[in-house]
């Protein structure tokens, strides 16, 4: 009963380079998601002045504004039923 506990800290390996670049990868691979996530939660909206001077330039307006005209209807023909001969 009198064994002693051998407390000293485990033998860790230093870290290989190619271990720290897939650990630095991660973190800004971790990073970039949590920037793109924000970016969808909190959108920004533009300000006035960049407004009006979209609604000035004439020629995206005009595409943008353009009445469409009446869609063609694509009509299915009926699918013959066939009997089968026997």
């Amino acid at each position: 009963m009198s064994e002693q506990l051998d407390l000293s800290p485990p033998d860790v390996p230093e870290p290989t380079f190619l271990e720290s670049i897939l650990r630095y990868g991660l973190f800004l691979g971790g990073i970039f998601q949590l920037i793109c996530i924000l970016a969808i939660l909190l959108p920004t909206s533009k300000s006035h002045s960049q407004e009006e001077t979209e609604s000035t330039d004439g020629k995206t307006t005009e595409q943008m504004k353009k009445p469409k005209g009446a869609t063609p209807q694509i009509r299915q023909k009926p699918k013959k039923e066939s009997k089968k001969k026997r």
